[in-house]
This record gives C-alpha cells, structure tokens and sequence, in this order.
C-alpha cells in the first residue's frame, strides 16, 4: 500500500474513533462527575487523537518535506507520552484498573519510540523499513492498544443510567 493512502485511511479511522468515543461518554455522563474516571476518558480520547493528527501531518509533509512530519511526530509524540506517564503516575494505586488500563505503559514507550524515529529516521532502516512505514506500524500498535483499553473501560465502568440523565 502506498503511504500516503495509508495515512489518509488511518487518519479517517482514527477520527471516526474519536466521534464515537464522544457518543459513548456522551451517553455516559457520570464518567465525567469523578476526577480519576474523567481522566481516563480523556486518556482514551487522546488515544485516538493524537495518531490522527500524527497521520494528517504525514501527509502533509509527506516523503517530499520529511522534516514536517518528523517535527510534528516528535512534538506529538512527546505530548502523548507525557500525559499517558501523568495518567500512569496517577493510576498506579487504582483498584479499578483492568489488566488493559495497566498496560497503558506500553502507549508511552510506543510514544517514546515515535520521537525517537522523527529525530532519527535513520533508525527505522536498520529494521528494514522507512521512516513513515515504522511510524505506521506503531501508529498501529498504539491505536490497538486504544481500542483494548477503550473496550475495557466501557465493560468495567457500567453506568445504570444510558443516557446520563441521572
């Protein structure tokens, strides 16, 4: 496939995600009322998010000015990575987390790994890739990492109230 195409379906995907995770927490309005859920839920938006932007700004700049995307994965990236160690730190004595919640170190290392791949593209042709092929792969990881995670929150945090009107 070619990358271009492929960041264009990718980013589509990732911001159809990021409708739909608004029509979940929509209809899930006491997820907002406590602090630690709350950020979660935003965790979860972030998710999906943040590769979006990281796949339109692919395009953007494309193979023909690869220092724009590069720029923008690492900018990204580090936004990614610092919240996603935020939500870490603050979680790591919740009862509530599932074994997906935990696991939301693996997002900051995958974080980790995509700025170092925009500051050093290079790094990505020692495993036989190019840079935007590597960035995909883990763009990749990181959106299934998110859709675990967004599953098991909506399974372990069951509202009686649908709609939110309670």
């Amino acid at each position: 496939m070619d990358v271009s195409t492929f960041y264009a379906l990718f980013s589509a995907t990732c911001f159809t995600l990021v409708g739909l995770w608004w029509t979940v927490v929509e209809r899930n309005r006491p997820w907002l009322r406590d602090p630690a859920t709350r950020r979660r839920v935003g965790a979860v938006y972030l998710s999906f998010l943040l590769p979006a932007l990281m796949g339109l700004f692919a395009q953007v700049g494309g193979t023909e000015v690869p220092l724009f995307w590069r720029a923008s994965f690492v900018v990204i990236a580090a936004v990614g990575a610092l919240g996603t160690v935020r939500l870490l730190r603050a979680g790591r004595n919740d009862p509530d987390a599932g074994i997906f919640a935990r696991l939301w170190w693996a997002s900051a290392v995958l974080y980790a790994v995509i700025a170092v791949v925009g500051v050093a593209p290079e790094l990505a042709r020692t495993v036989g890739l190019t840079p935007l092929q590597a960035e995909a792969t883990m763009l990749i990881l990181l959106v299934a990492i998110a859709h675990a995670v967004a599953w098991e929150f909506m399974t372990r945090h069951v509202t009686d109230d649908p709609a939110g009107t309670t």
